[in-house]
């Protein structure tokens, strides 16, 4: 039975377009093709990547946030009482009005004790600043590094400057070292990032950054498997080109240095809106859509591919009005 899974899953069809086969894509006069194989690496490359960020936070990231003058606000933590944190793990952070009058009456408090106690428990749960500091300055570093060596892999490529060029000989592309590396390292950083999720800051918008790592550990995959990977390098340095912005603005935020944050986040809001939603959609994701039909007929792996694009440029539209409204804000003043 696993044996034709495993075939049925490799179908030629469902990831090659017609009339080629694996035996295409084997390597041959030294040139090289990816392999699905070569991605095994990427999981214990993740958790290198835990290890790496554990001592970078450690002992590059708290002496920088020291540096910068970020400082933890001074938290009073809860009184002991076991009928209050029994409800508060079990049931609800948020009691209702009812809720604290039962609770007042189990726990011999009044009802203002209740909610300052649910208060300064909540107020114990949130994160530091400091965690928030480290946690972006983390980011910030990979993505700029990521950026950098994106850009060297792809800017001396004819592909960068004529989109059609992604395309010419497909799938019989072979594979530059440049381009197996950058690869395993960008899929390993966001296994890391699915993997340390759960105690990572939860933010507002915590469900679309699971659907977005997902989407995007699918996608550098697929664009794996399927040779999209000159297409695939285009996406992954036009993302990383805004997201080291993001971070060193928060990173700033956490500071205080309200001036520097919002400057940085006016640069990140103007680049992230003319890569993601102006050069992926209109430049990128043409080229993925239109471009291919041209050499061969549509086949699975040509929609898979294009959907899960479609997946992300949603979240990016979802993003991009959270930062207009925000960017909005900065600049009236109201922030």
């Amino acid at each position: 039975m696993f044996r034709t899974l495993y075939s049925c899953f490799w179908w030629e069809r469902l990831w090659l377009p017609a009339n080629l086969t694996w035996a295409d894509l084997e390597d041959r006069d030294g040139r090289i093709y990816a392999k699905a194989s070569d991605l095994y690496a990427t999981i214990p490359l993740a958790f290198l990547f835990l290890i790496v960020r554990h001592l970078f936070e450690t002992y590059v990231a708290t002496p920088l946030a020291a540096l910068l003058g970020v400082k933890e606000r001074v938290r009073l933590r809860a009184a002991p009482n076991a009928v209050l944190e029994k409800f508060y793990a079990a049931t609800s952070k948020q009691p209702k009005q009812a809720d604290v009058e039962m609770l007042s009456r189990k726990s011999g408090c009044s009802v203002r004790q209740v909610e300052r106690w649910f208060r300064r428990r909540r107020n114990q749960d949130r994160p530091s600043l400091l965690k928030k500091f480290r946690e972006a300055s983390w980011r910030f570093t990979f993505y700029l590094l990521a950026f950098i060596a994106g850009m060297a892999v792809i800017v001396d490529k004819p592909w960068f400057y004529d989109l059609r060029e992604v395309w010419k000989g497909y799938p019989i592309q072979s594979i530059l070292p440049s381009q197996y590396w950058y690869y395993i390292i960008e899929l390993s950083f966001y296994w890391s990032l699915l993997f340390s999720i759960a105690s990572d800051v939860k933010r507002k918008d915590f469900k679309e950054q699971i659907i977005h790592h997902v989407a995007t550990i699918i996608l550098i995959s697929f664009s794996w498997f399927a040779n999209y990977v000159r297409a695939g390098t285009l996406i992954m340095a036009l993302h990383d080109s805004s997201d080291y912005l993001l971070e060193s603005a928060k990173m700033f935020n956490y500071a205080n240095w309200r001036n520097t944050c919002n400057n940085i986040f006016i640069v990140f809001a103007a680049v992230f809106i003319v890569t993601r939603l102006v050069i992926l959609p209109f430049w990128i994701m043409h080229c993925t859509v239109v471009y291919p039909l041209e050499l061969y007929p549509a086949f699975f792996g040509y929609y898979f591919f294009n959907a899960m694009m479609g997946v992300l440029q949603l979240l990016h539209i979802f993003w991009a009005f959270l930062i207009i409204r925000m960017a909005h804000k900065f600049i009236t003043g109201k922030v």
